[in-house]
Order: C-alpha cells, then sequence, then structure tokens
C-alpha cells in the first residue's frame, strides 16, 4: 500500500516541508512517493531536510510508478477527493493499492486542484468527510481509517482549532485536524512557530 502526492505546487514552501517532513516520518519513507515534479527537476531542487528524511520523488505521473509488484491498475488507486459522492471507509483496505492526494489539500477558500486529477485520471474518487484538511492532517486519517481500522466517525477531530500565543495574540486555522491523546491538533512540528511568524507578517503588511 503506497500514499501518493501529486506535487502541483511550485517548488516547496516552508509549510509544504514540514507537512511532508511530518508524513515521511508517519508513514515510512518507502510508502510515500511525490509524482509529477517539474520536468527538468534535480535533486539539489528538493529542500534538504527532505532529502535527509529519505523522500521518494519523480518527474512521472502517478499513472506511471507502478512495479511489477505492485502495478497501476485504474480501479485500484483511490483518489482522495473533497468532492467525492462517498466518504473513505474501512471496507475500502481490501479495495486499493494507491491513494493519491492531490494539491495541497489545505487550499482556503478551496481550489478543487485536485478536480484536474479527477479529470485526468479518473480514479476512483472517496472522501473524507466535508472539512478542508491539511495533506499531512488527510493522509493521517486516511491511515487511520485503511491500516488502523478505525471508522470515520469514530476519529476525534477539531474543526478550524483556534492557537493563541498570548493574551494580545491569537491565529484561528480554517481546517479540520486529528486530535493527539492529550486532545490537542496534531500539527508538524515547527508548524506552530510558522503560523505565529506569518501571521507577525500578516499584521505588519496591514500597518
Amino acid at each position: 500500500m503506497k500514499y501518493v502526492i501529486e506535487h502541483m505546487e511550485a517548488g516547496f514552501t516552508e509549510w509544504v516541508i514540514l507537512e511532508y517532513s511530518t508524513i515521511i516520518k508517519e508513514l515510512g519513507k518507502e510508502n510515500l512517493i511525490l509524482t509529477s515534479l517539474p520536468a527538468g527537476t534535480t535533486e539539489k531542487d528538493i529542500p534538504q531536510q527532505l532529502i535527509d528524511l529519505g523522500l521518494q520523488w519523480t518527474t512521472k505521473e502517478v499513472t506511471e510508478i507502478g512495479t511489477e509488484s505492485l502495478p497501476i491498475v485504474k480501479e485500484r488507486v483511490c483518489l482522495l477527493d473533497p468532492s467525492a459522492e462517498t466518504d473513505l471507509v474501512v471496507e475500502d483496505s481490501d479495495k486499493f493499492d494507491y491513494f493519491v492526494f492531490g494539491g495541497i489539500l489545505g487550499d482556503h477558500p478551496p481550489r478543487d486542484r485536485t478536480g484536474e486529477l479527477r479529470k485526468k485520471y479518473g480514479f476512483v474518487g472517496k472522501r473524507l468527510g466535508n472539512k478542508q484538511m491539511t495533506t499531512d492532517t488527510a493522509i493521517r486519517t486516511t491511515q487511520l481509517i485503511i491500516q488502523s481500522k478505525t471508522p470515520f466517525e469514530e476519529i476525534k477531530f477539531i474543526d478550524y482549532p483556534e492557537f493563541r500565543f498570548n493574551k494580545n495574540e491569537a491565529t484561528e486555522m480554517p481546517f479540520r485536524y486529528v486530535l493527539n491523546k492529550e486532545g490537542r491538533p496534531i500539527l508538524p512540528d515547527g508548524m506552530l512557530d510558522l503560523i505565529k511568524r506569518d501571521s507577525e507578517q500578516s499584521l505588519d503588511d496591514l500597518l
């Protein structure tokens, strides 16, 4: 079972690096591959932090990454699509070999970049509820359903959490997050610092 991110961003932002780093650590480097990077991409274009974690990447499209032991069979590839009509369920664990995530599932407002993949490949689409998720949250949720056999309705989420940095500073994130055992939203290491810096920069821009 493999997880695929069709990298639809130009380059790698700090946000994306933190998310991808967390995904590699949680899935294992052998279970994640970035596809569709621009033609001509070399290792020099990949952030060192991701190289050090063993990121697998390719300029090939997802339809070209099959192996002899795990070929790409259209009916056994699941596209996690916010616009799909049915939700991903535990029973789907036996139906798919690849789970594909398009763009950055964290756009706000949503731009439906996954729609490009829907039209292009015609893979089976499955939804993860009706709220936007960051990419690491979407993969974490899929992993809980497919590998841990946890029904979606039993996963504990928080929607649009507010992160307070001091009595005067707080930022609400417009996404759904999985909660950890302590009841706190799971974020990549370093993400809170990045959110704080981004919010301070936004305030500076207003002033």
